[in-house]
C-alpha cells in the first residue's frame, strides 16, 4: 500500500535533512567553518592526493638489517648462557665465538662440557607457529654440534620469512604512528609486495619533513662512556673490547666519543616524549618518561655512576653525553643539543612513535602539486554539473511529475553521499567521483525501471493506486538484485584494493545504499503524499 505511519515519515525527512546537513561543511573554507554555529558539523570530505596534491613515497624495509640484528642478539645470548654462573656445573668454556655465513658459531674446550653447553644453547630455541588454522609451530633455531666441539645455531627459514614480515608490519604501524603525529589528513599507508610500504600524505606541503621522519630508524640507547682511553686515542690505536667509538653530531666537524656497546637502558622502555625549554637557558629540549622497569634500570645506572659521562645515543650518533651528577629515581630525564623547536618536536614524535625494526629506504618520491589537484577538481565539477543537469533534464521530459519525484530524490541522494563520506572522513579521489557518478546513473535506473513497471500496469487497466503499487513492488525484486551483486564487487574490491580502488569502491558502495533508499522509499514517499492530496482518476505517464 501507499500507505506511510507518521513515524516513517518523520525518519525518511530526518535521514534526509541530516544529509543536507551534513554536506553543509563542504561548501565552506575552513576558516568560514569557525564563524558557523556550533550546532553545524564541522568535519569536511577529504580530498585524496590526486585532488589536493601532497607527498608519495615507495619504501622498502631492509629486512637483511633485521637478520643481521637478531644474529648480533643471539650471539650476545649464547655468551651470556654459557657464562651463566646458575649453570649447573658451572661456566663453560669456549672460543671462536662468532658469526659465519647467517649462523652463530661457537667451540667448546672442553669436551666433558659439550653435552652441558648443548643443553644450554638449546634453550635459547623458541617455538614459532608456522600454520594458524592447524596450530603447527617448529623450532626457532637449529642447534647442532659437531666434531671438535663445535656448536652451530642456524635460524630455519621459517625463522627468517617470520621475522621479515613482522619487522613490515611493525614499520606500518610505526610509520602510520609517525604521520599521525604531524597532524596530517587521512594518509594513505599500505604494504606493496613483501617488504615494501606505499605511504600517500595528502595536503602535505613538507615532503622534505616527512623523508626525515620516516628515514630515521630512531632507535635510542643510553650507554656509558668508556673512559679507559680517549676516542682519539682510540681510533689511532685499538679500541677496547666491548666498546665502539660514535660521533656527536651536535658539533661541526662532529666529535667522537668512545662508548660502551652495552646498553644500560633502551628506549623501548619509553612511555611518553614531549618538546620543551629549558627552563635557565630557554633553549629547546625533550623530555622523555620510562615506564616501571625502565625507571627502575635508569635509576640504578645513575646511582652507580654518579660522575660519570652517559652517552644518549640515537641512531648510532651520540646526540647529549652528560655527565651524571646525582642518581635520576623518577623515570624522567631530558635530552638537549641545540635543537630548534621544530627538531625537537620531531624528535619527540620519533620517540613517542617507537623504533623502526629495521631502516627504511626511499626508492620512489613523487610530490604531486597542488595546482594539478586544482585542474583536477574543477574538470571533475564540470563534469559532474554537466552529467546532472543532462540526467535531470531527461527524466522530467521523459516522466513528467514521477521525473520531478525522481530529481529530488536524486539531489537527495548526492547530499546523502556527501554526508556520509563526510561523517566517515572517508578520503576522495578521482576514481571515487567517478563511483559517485556511476552511483547517480544507477540511481536513476532504478525510477526508471519502476515508472516503466508502473506504466505497463497502466496499459493493463490497472487503477492507478494498483498500478503504483504493482510497479513499486514488482521492481523491487529486480533493482536489489542489481544492487546487491555491484555492493558484492565494491566490497570484495574494498578489500582487496588499495589507493585509489578503494577510494572508488568505497563512494561506490555508499552509493549504491543511499540510491536504493532515495530511489525506493524517498520517491514512493513523494508519490504517495501527491496521490492522498490529488486522488487522481487517471495516471498520465
Amino acid at each position: 500500500m501507499l500507505r506511510f505511519e507518521p513515524w516513517k515519515i518523520t525518519l525518511i525527512v530526518l535521514v534526509s535533512l541530516a544529509g543536507l546537513i551534513y554536506t553543509i561543511p563542504n561548501f565552506f573554507s575552513e576558516e568560514q567553518l569557525t564563524d558557523l554555529p556550533d550546532w553545524v558539523p564541522q568535519r569536511q570530505i577529504v580530498l585524496g592526493l590526486d585532488l589536493q596534491g601532497g607527498s608519495y613515497l615507495l619504501l622498502e624495509v631492509d629486512t637483511q638489517a633485521v637478520q643481521v640484528e637478531r644474529l648480533e642478539n643471539l650471539r650476545a645470548d649464547v655468551r651470556a648462557a654459557l657464562r651463566d654462573r646458575d649453570l649447573e656445573g658451572g661456566p663453560v668454556g669456549y672460543t671462536g665465538l662468532g658469526i659465519s655465513q647467517g649462523d652463530v658459531v661457537v667451540r667448546i674446550r672442553k669436551p666433558e662440557d659439550e653435552t652441558r653447553a648443548l643443553e644450554a644453547l638449546r634453550g635459547l630455541s623458541t617455538q614459532i607457529s608456522t600454520n594458524l588454522f592447524t596450530g603447527a609451530a617448529e623450532q626457532d633455531l637449529d642447534v647442532t654440534l659437531e666434531e671438535g666441539g663445535k656448536i652451530t645455531l642456524a635460524p630455519t627459514d621459517a625463522s627468517r620469512t617470520e621475522r621479515a614480515r613482522s619487522a613490515v608490519s611493525q614499520s606500518i604501524e610505526i610509520v602510520r604512528r609517525r604521520i599521525d603525529e604531524l597532524g596530517t589528513t587521512e594518509p594513505s599507508i599500505q604494504r606493496q609486495g613483501d617488504n615494501r610500504i606505499v605511504v600517500e600524505v595528502p595536503g602535505l606541503d613538507d615532503p622534505e619533513r616527512l623523508k626525515a621522519l620516516l628515514g630515521k630508524t630512531a632507535k635510542l640507547s643510553f650507554r656509558l662512556v668508556d673512559q679507559t682511553m680517549a676516542a682519539q686515542q682510540a681510533l689511532a690505536t685499538r679500541v677496547p673490547q666491548g666498546a665502539e667509538v660514535l660521533y656527536m653530531t651536535e658539533f661541526d666537524p662532529p666529535q667522537p666519543v668512545l662508548v660502551r656497546k652495552r646498553v644500560m637502558v633502551s628506549g623501548e622502555s619509553l612511555t611518553d616524549a614531549q618538546p620543551g625549554f629549558d627552563q635557565q637557558t630557554n633553549e629547546p629540549i625533550i623530555t622523555f618518561q620510562f615506564d616501571t622497569s625502565g625507571a627502575r634500570k635508569f635509576g640504578e645506572v645513575t646511582a652507580a655512576n654518579v660522575g660519570r659521562p652517559f652517552a644518549i645515543v640515537l641512531d648510532n650518533e651520540v646526540i647529549s653525553a652528560p655527565n651524571i651528577r646525582e642518581p635520576i629515581l623518577g623515570g624522567r630525564g631530558q635530552i638537549s643539543g641545540g635543537y630548534t623547536v621544530q627538531t625537537a618536536n620531531d624528535l619527540a614524535v620519533l620517540l613517542r612513535a617507537g623504533a623502526l625494526p629495521a631502516p627504511l629506504n626511499i626508492l620512489e618520491e613523487r610530490t604531486v602539486g597542488p595546482g594539478l589537484g586544482a585542474d583536477s577538481v574543477e574538470a571533475g565539477r564540470i563534469a559532474a554539473i554537466i552529467g546532472f543537469a543532462a540526467v535531470i533534464i531527461y527524466i522530467a521530459l521523459s516522466y513528467g511529475l514521477f521525473g520531478v519525484f525522481a530529481n529530488v530524490a536524486l539531489i537527495v541522494n548526492v547530499f546523502l553521499i556527501a554526508a556520509t563520506l563526510s561523517v566517515l572522513g572517508a578520503t576522495l579521489t578521482l576514481p571515487g567521483i567517478a563511483g559517485i557518478v556511476l552511483t547517480i546513473g544507477m540511481a536513476v535506473d532504478a525510477n526508471v525501471l519502476i515508472f516503466e513497471r508502473i506504466r505497463e500496469e497502466i496499459r493493463n487497466g490497472k487503477t492507478p493506486i494498483n498500478a503504483i503499487q504493482i510497479g513499486y513492488d514488482k521492481a523491487l525484486t529486480t533493482i536489489l538484485d542489481a544492487n546487491i551483486t555491484t555492493f558484492i564487487a565494491a566490497a570484495i574490491l574494498f578489500q582487496l584494493g588499495s589507493g585509489p580502488v578503494r577510494g572508488f569502491s568505497v563512494t561506490l558502495g555508499v552509493g549504491i545504499i543511499t540510491s536504493v533508499f532515495t530511489a525506493f522509499v524517498v520517491t514512493r514517499l513523494m508519490v504517495a503524499l501527491w496521490f492522498r492530496a490529488r486522488r487522481p482518476k487517471e495516471l498520465v505517464l
